[in-house]
């Protein structure tokens, strides 16, 4: 063997696969735990000592750390990734390690095969610590929050300066209508004007929604209890125009969110389509958990929608007569279900109608204890009742 083979020889041996392996397995930033199918952790690298804390058992591991959310049986979840084969990412763990500040992990967890019949005979975990990331996602989304608030900042001015102005002239007028005609007009005037006031107070507490940065705590309850109480708040209304309003939930056992958000979403929805159907007519709800969302359907035999139908969705847009609607409904509704990473979409039926689908995360949604019935506070109903949400 000449001197040059021999050197080559050296150079492989030195650069084995299992040494590689095991060299980035020991250095690789991300935390990296291997177990077998009982459980029991094989091998783990340091950047898993440092994140999670000291067990033998891998879902006792993470149970000793989630923070309650949405996975909180780990031994049913890791079993059922042996089981079936495939790889199941979990987003947005909360772990915490003894007294430290919670973590934000993106987890994966990746069947193990071994042999020429590919026997599944353990996982792997591979975990990522995204909490900075996370920051600075919120802390972007709450810039672009305040930049939208920014822009809408002279289109507020404009819509308050029409009622404004006219509360100011009739105020005016009536001040010299009872030196000169006596009260009976005067009340004619002042009646303009309370409503000129009441649109403007709606303006701004429509404002101060959208502009909302914080999420309310409110109890959590099961979305169809959600759905349902939306139902009974609206009821009335609908009875007087004719309209029959009917639920299909197709899944009983539904996640759990906390409540007064998505209650005022579905008034809103249900609201609006009431309002588009003037002689009458029928609206559906139906929810379902479908793959890994939560879907919201409200279907109507209204009058449709515009030709732009995404314009519905913009601040101050609205297809109802002058001081019938502020036209943040709707921005309103689109604007909390981003904050779930939802979504809130709309189109025309062909028979006549429209319909409006809203989509939430299942992890989206936060497991909380059993509540037999949403808890909305009286001021989110008072404000629906008083013609909050229009589109």
């Amino acid at each position: 063997m000449s001197a040059s083979q021999s050197e080559s020889r050296e150079h492989a041996d030195g650069l084995a696969m299992e040494n590689i392996a095991e060299e980035v397995f020991r250095s690789i930033p991300l935390a990296v735990i291997v177990f077998d199918r009982t459980l029991r952790i094989v091998h783990r690298n340091e950047a898993a000592v440092t994140v999670f804390a000291d067990d033998k058992d891998v879902s006792q591991l993470l149970a000793k750390g989630t923070v309650e959310g949405q996975y909180q049986d780990w031994a049913s979840e890791l079993r059922r990734v042996m089981e079936t084969g495939v790889q199941q990412q979990f987003d947005g763990v909360g772990y915490a390690r003894d007294r430290d500040e919670p973590r934000l992990l993106d987890v994966i967890c990746v069947p193990l095969r071994a042999g020429e019949a590919h026997r599944i005979v353990g996982a792997m975990l591979v975990c990522e610590d995204v909490t900075q990331r996370a920051g600075l996602e919120r802390r972007l989304a709450i810039s672009e929050r305040m930049a939208a608030v920014g822009r809408l900042a002279a289109r507020v001015a404009h819509e308050l300066n029409n009622p404004l102005d006219g509360v100011l002239r009739y105020v005016n007028m009536t001040l010299r209508m009872f030196e000169k005609q006596g009260p009976e007009k005067a009340v004619e005037f002042l009646e303009e004007s309370r409503n000129g006031l009441v649109r403007m107070a709606q303006i701004v507490g429509e404002l101060l929604e959208f502009s909302r940065s914080t999420e309310t705590q409110f109890e959590e309850a099961n979305v169809n209890d959600v759905v349902e109480e939306a139902i009974r708040t609206v009821q009335e209304p609908a009875v007087k125009q004719g309209v029959v309003l009917v639920s299909a939930f197709r899944d009983r056992d539904m996640p759990k969110i906390r409540g007064a958000r998505l209650f005022q979403v579905c008034c809103n929805l249900i609201k609006n389509a009431i309002d588009a159907m003037p002689d009458g007519g029928t609206l559906t709800v139906t929810t379902g958990v479908v793959g890994r969302e939560v879907v919201l359907q409200f279907e109507d035999t209204g009058v449709g929608l515009p030709e732009n139908v995404d314009a519905i969705f913009e601040p101050f847009f609205t297809t109802k007569a002058s001081g019938k609607g502020t036209g943040l409904g709707l921005a309103i509704c689109k604007d909390y279900l981003a904050r779930l990473n939802g979504t809130i979409t709309a189109r025309n039926r062909e028979e006549g109608g429209a319909v409006f689908t809203v989509r939430i995360p299942v992890e989206s949604c936060n497991a909380g204890r059993p509540a037999s019935r949403t808890n909305v506070p009286q001021e989110v109903r008072s404000g629906l009742r008083a013609d909050r949400g229009e589109g």
